[in-house]
This record gives C-alpha cells, sequence and structure tokens, in this order.
C-alpha cells in the first residue's frame, strides 16, 4: 500500500466514524407531537369550557355512520356520488399529495447526495500538439451531518404540516356530506312547498269564479271580485317564487355532485322522519374527535417545530464530501473534504426569521383555541336548536290544524252571504303561512341534525348497558 492510498484510507476511516457519531448524537434531540402541544389545551381551551360541558358524555360515541340514520337510500347514494366528484374535494385530495411530496424531500436532507460527471477533451486538432486527449469521470457524494437536530426538527415540522393537510381533507369529506344532506333536505322543502303555492293557485282561480257567480246573483260585490283576482294574482307570484327557489336548490346540490346545474335532480315524495334523539350529554373528546381540529393543533406542533428550527440557525452545520475520479485509464484519484460554517453576523437575519417563527406558533395557538370554541358553540347551538325547532313544529301542527278549521268555517260563511271575502283571505292567509313554517321547520329539523353531526364530528351512538354484576 502506497502513501497517498493510506491518507486515503485514514480520512475515509475518520469521516466514516465522524458521521456515525453525528447522525447517533442528534437522536432524541426533537420533541415529540404530544410535547410541542402539551399546553395549548390547557392554556388555550379547557379553562373557557365550562365544567358540565362533558358531563354525561360517558354515554355515547362518536362514528362516521350518521347519513344512514336518516334512513334515506337516495341521500346515501348522492353522498357516494358527491364523494367520488366533487371538484371541491378533489383538490383537497391533491393538496394531501403536495404535502406528502414536501414532506419526502424534507426527509431527503437527512440523505447523503450522489452524483456524477464527466467529460472529454480531443487535442489533436487543439494546436497544442499535446496528443490525442484524454477524459475524467468521477462520483461526488456530500452530505451535512445533523449535529443538532435542524433538519430533524424542520422534517418533524413538514410531517405536522402533512398530518393537518390529511386533517383537513377529512373535514372536507365531512363537510361535503353534510352539504349534500343539507341541499338534499332544502331541495326537497323548496319542492313542497311549490307544491302547496299551485295547490293555492289552483284554490284561488276558484275563488275568482265564486266571486264573479255570487256578484252576477247579487249575492257578491264588485270589489269581492276584484280582491279575488288579486289574491289569485298574488297566489301566481308566490308559486312562481317558490319554483324559483326549488330550481337554485337543486342547482346548488347538483354542483356539489359535480353534475351540470340544470336543476333536473329527481327529488323525494316525501321528507323523512328526524332520527331519534340522541342521548344525554356532549360527548367531552370533541376536540380529539373533529378533523378541523385534529388540524389546527397539528399545525401548533408544526409551529413549534419551525420556531425550534430557526434557534438552531445559530449552531454551526458540518457538511462532508468525498470524490471519486478517473482521469485516465490507469489512474484513479479521491478527495475527501470536511467543512464547517457557524454564522457570525447575519445582518439580523436568523433574529428575525426566529420573531417571525415565534409569531407565527403565537398564531397557531390563538387559531386553535378560537376553531375549539367555535366547535363548543356549534355543538351547543346546534343541542339547543333540537330542542326549539321541535316545540315550534309542534305549536305549527296545531296552528295549521285551526287555522285550516277557521277557514273553512269562514268560508261558509262566505258561501251564504254572512261576511265579505275581505274576511276570508284574512282567515285564509293565516293558514297559509302556518303551513309554509311548518313545511319550513321539518326541514330545518333534518338540516340542523346534519349540523349537530358535523359539529360533534361524527354519529352519537348510545353505548349499551353494562350488565350489573
Amino acid at each position: 500500500m502506497n502513501l497517498n492510498s493510506g491518507k486515503r484510507l485514514f480520512a475515509w476511516g475518520v469521516l466514516s466514524g465522524l458521521t456515525i457519531l453525528f447522525l447517533n448524537g442528534c437522536a432524541g434531540q426533537v420533541a415529540t407531537q404530544e410535547e410541542a402541544t402539551s399546553s395549548i389545551k390547557g392554556e388555550a381551551v379547557e379553562e373557557r369550557v365550562p365544567v358540565d360541558f362533558a358531563a354525561m358524555a360517558e354515554q355515547g360515541e362518536v362514528d362516521d355512520g350518521w347519513i344512514k340514520s336518516f334512513a334515506d337510500p337516495s341521500l346515501t347514494k348522492l353522498t357516494d356520488e358527491a364523494l367520488a366528484a366533487n371538484p371541491g374535494l378533489k383538490i383537497a385530495e391533491a393538496k394531501v399529495e403536495q404535502a406528502d411530496g414536501l414532506t419526502r424531500q424534507a426527509e431527503a436532507g437527512l440523505k447523503p447526495t450522489v452524483g456524477y460527471g464527466g467529460g472529454y477533451q480531443d487535442n489533436q486538432y487543439s494546436g497544442t500538439g499535446a496528443g490525442k486527449g484524454g477524459g475524467a469521470a468521477g462520483l461526488a457524494v456530500s452530505w451535512e451531518a445533523d449535529v443538532w437536530g435542524r433538519i430533524r426538527t424542520g422534517i418533524a415540522g413538514t410531517e405536522q404540516e402533512t398530518a393537518a393537510t390529511v386533517a383537513d381533507f377529512h373535514f372536507a369529506r365531512q363537510a361535503l356530506a353534510a352539504s349534500v344532506s343539507n341541499g338534499w333536505f332544502m331541495a326537497n322543502t323548496a319542492k313542497f312547498q311549490h307544491q302547496f303555492a299551485e295547490d293555492i293557485v289552483k284554490l284561488q282561480q276558484k275563488r275568482v269564479e265564486v266571486a264573479e257567480a255570487m256578484q252576477k246573483v247579487g249575492k257578491g260585490t264588485e270589489r269581492d271580485v276584484h280582491l279575488a283576482r288579486g289574491a289569485a294574482a298574488s297566489a301566481g307570484e308566490a308559486a312562481r317564487d317558490a319554483l324559483s327557489a326549488s330550481e337554485n336548490a337543486l342547482r346548488s346540490l347538483e354542483l356539489l355532485l359535480g353534475r351540470y346545474p340544470s336543476a333536473d335532480l329527481k327529488t323525494a315524495e316525501k321528507l323523512v322522519a328526524v332520527p331519534p334523539p340522541i342521548p344525554a350529554g356532549i360527548p367531552s373528546e370533541v376536540m380529539e374527535r373533529r378533523p378541523d381540529l385534529i388540524a389546527a393543533e397539528h399545525r401548533v406542533a408544526a409551529a413549534f417545530y419551525k420556531q425550534k428550527e430557526a434557534e438552531l440557525l445559530h449552531l454551526p452545520r458540518f457538511n462532508f464530501s468525498l470524490g471519486v475520479g478517473i482521469n485516465s485509464i490507469n489512474d484513479a484519484i479521491s478527495g475527501l473534504t470536511a467543512g464547517l460554517f457557524g454564522p457570525l453576523y447575519t445582518g439580523g437575519a436568523i433574529e428575525a426569521e426566529v420573531d417571525k417563527a415565534t409569531a407565527v406558533q403565537k398564531e397557531a395557538i390563538a387559531v386553535y383555541a378560537q376553531a375549539a370554541l367555535t366547535a363548543f358553540k356549534e355543538v351547543e347551538g346546534s343541542l339547543a336548536a333540537e330542542e326549539h325547532l321541535l316545540k315550534r313544529e309542534e305549536y305549527l301542527e296545531i296552528e295549521v290544524t285551526e287555522n285550516k278549521k277557521a277557514y273553512d268555517q269562514t268560508m261558509k260563511q262566505y258561501e251564504i252571504g254572512q261576511i265579505s271575502l275581505l274576511d276570508v283571505l284574512t282567515v285564509e292567509n293565516k293558514w297559509i303561512e302556518s303551513r309554509i313554517a311548518e313545511m319550513d321547520v321539518a326541514g330545518k329539523r333534518l338540516v340542523n341534525r346534519v349540523n349537530l353531526h358535523l359539529a360533534l364530528g361524527g354519529s352519537f351512538e348510545e353505548q349499551p348497558a353494562v350488565a350489573a354484576e
């Protein structure tokens, strides 16, 4: 073995030893996701949540099968169609793929970079008379030893951003399913209101005929005829407005399905019943269950890692490179270099980067707190609306029944000439308004149940009781 070969072997041994030392030395210096987010819930959210929020929460658990609770095959089919074809969901899915690529790109920072190169020069026509020429080729290997864990910290931050993007995608799926469900119920409600409006149009047209006939026999007045014709026109306008609302609801739903918005989607023959009431108590695991809150928590962790990565910019970097090349058939050369760079003065750039990352971390914590409190508000509001809408529907059912009876009696009085048509129209309008409101509340109860599932992050199924020993 010649002297040069011995030097190269020694250098290679030193390089290998340092590399192993540095790579092992950085292990354990990067915080876990739990450590990165250990304080945000207590400091940012839980101290503001009422103690009884999670009362009796042990009664239920959440799953993703809430759409089946409506027992509507058409709704299930439409939801599956939307999940497969909705352009917005495809955008969210593409963002997941982009985030995954960024994670793999960050992970590449821990691995060596290997490249090759080569060249050939022909000196025969160069005028130097130096010979026929020659060539060179070689491999180059370089990498940075992550002594302080800066690269690994950056990777951890990128992984948390990717996890947040994945959670965003899952929330987008849930939100899409909720939007399709609400669109379906609203489209059906609008259809039934339009059908009722058309029935009123027919009723008013017959009223005009009755008013004209009564005027001819001396039991009615010309004013009654004008009132009847005006009421018929008003009913026609209301029916047209209801038709427009029905078509717009269908177009909105078709857009969610990824279809052309032509308003020709076939709706149901009747509204489905609202599923049974949910068990008492609010689940205490809303923050661990809702994908949007999970995403916010991952972003807090990501901001934590980015801030730590910025602080590590103050420490020196260790870079190594090895080159092996051949510049002739029998002449092999190699080179080993090790580099150290430590920042002394950067004009405040590193400090500014740390300050920026710290501010981003504060923002992420505040966003998490705001999102969590908003989630609690959505749960509380939907639970309260469950009771309010049920009571309103009960009152409206009585109101519709009584107004219809009053209307029928008023019509009899009008037909025998005891009252004027104006009295009939006054009572009739009360009946019509209460009936439309009843249909509207029926649809709102279904929509609110969907919103409650979205707020809870899924279903709320009662667990079987544990048998006593």
